[in-house]
């Protein structure tokens, strides 16, 4: 994950671009906010940062989509990222490195207003279109994988690498993994490894492949017509997806409740990429990879996707808390030793009863988000028809 403490001002070229086309445009310095014709473009604007997240981002994305929805000159929002290496690679974890030490309540603000807003796309009543080019981690993954129509190109780099510094998948991650085919999921969560577009396709984290040279075109038809006719005119075949070849081994050795019995085979299987596995997993916080692995299941149990943020916002207040995550970020991209000292160091000392800690009921600090009155099926059909 990138330092993320430079802020870059909204290009000039897209202020200009917009008033060629005839659009309006809103300049907040680290999103813009664009109208051409029937489209309304959320634009995340901090490529040096790699368009990370932080709080002040969400709460604009948040206000313009609730204003959006009930505007009938809009009819399909677009979500994209400012430069050329990134949708967006996750939350700003300098902040939440500073506001563990300082303000933790910031932190708890933080992810209230980012699961709410994962949330409020997931439901949003007009097509929702992401462009999930380049890289697109963690917090980016939670912006885009639960959006109504998904485009990822042959440059996608996707995953959740939040167990790489003693966190665990967030934002409806785990709502995500736990429903990819077999163990898929399993392994993506543990290892922290990227996906590309095919993978993602295959996996259910994308609906349709564009090549990038086709999105500038994408975008524009976008302007003029519905979201699901446009995709379709540039829309070509997946390529093939490397994770589905893997499955065989990823499935016999993931399955299971318990991270020392998952290594256990990994080590043992004749395929040296589950080997390989095995040592990225054992790299990773003890304590991080044991809940992600009980998050995971938990999520594959519960219906919504409400219901898996709220486990994991239980979830992520209880890892905050402890020392992992803020070791975690300070060995990653404050000292960048790269050498964490984890608490404790070894699966061993990792019991069952603390895992379980990490999910129990948070009392008044719960966070309760709004159930949609409408059957998610009939919802889902409804906006399909009318994109």
């Amino acid at each position: 994950m990138p330092r993320t403490d430079s802020i870059d001002a909204p290009s000039d070229d897209s202020t200009r671009a917009a008033s060629m086309t005839g659009a309006s445009v809103s300049d907040d310095k680290d999103v813009l906010l664009q109208r051409d014709g029937r489209l309304a473009r959320i634009i995340l604007n901090r490529p040096k940062a790699l368009n990370a997240l932080t709080h002040g981002m969400i709460r604009t994305i948040a206000a313009a989509l609730t204003d959006w929805a009930d505007d009938p000159a809009v009819q399909t929002v677009l979500l994209t990222g400012s430069g050329d290496r990134a949708l967006c690679a996750g939350g700003d974890i300098v902040s939440i490195y500073r506001d563990a030490r300082t303000d933790p309540d910031e932190n708890a603000r933080f992810w209230a207003d980012e699961y709410t807003l994962n949330a409020q796309i997931k439901r949003y009543p007009k097509p929702f279109v992401a462009l999930m080019d380049r890289i697109v981690l963690g917090g980016g993954v939670g912006l885009s994988g639960h959006a109504s129509h998904r485009v990822v190109t042959e440059r996608t780099k996707l995953g959740m690498p939040e167990t790489t510094i003693g966190f665990v998948p967030d934002v409806g991650g785990t709502y995500l993994y736990s429903r990819t085919p077999g163990e898929l999921g399993t392994h993506l969560a543990l290892t922290a490894v990227t996906m590309t577009g095919g993978d993602a396709i295959a996996l259910g984290l994308a609906d349709s492949f564009v090549d990038s040279a086709e999105l500038d075109s994408l975008v524009d038809a976008l302007t003029r017509m519905p979201a699901a006719a446009a995709i379709a005119q540039f829309a070509s075949p997946a390529p093939p997806a490397p994770l589905l070849i893997e499955r065989t081994w990823i499935d016999e050795c993931y399955v299971g409740n318990d991270v020392a019995t998952i290594i256990d085979r990994l080590q043992k299987s004749s395929v040296t990429a589950a080997g390989q596995a095995a040592d990225a997993i054992l790299a990773k916080s003890p304590t991080a990879v044991s809940v992600t692995l009980a998050s995971l299941r938990r999520a594959g149990d519960l219906a919504t996707l409400e219901e898996v943020l709220e486990q994991e916002y239980r979830v992520s207040l209880r890892m905050v808390d402890g020392p992992d995550v803020i070791e975690g970020i300070r060995a990653q991209v404050i000292d960048k030793d790269r050498n964490p000292a984890w608490q404790p160091r070894t699966l061993a000392d990792v019991f069952d009863a603390d895992v379980q800690a990490y999910f129990a009921p948070l009392g008044e600090r719960e966070l309760r988000l709004p159930r949609s009155l409408i059957n998610e099926t009939r919802q889902t059909t409804e906006r399909e028809a009318t994109a």
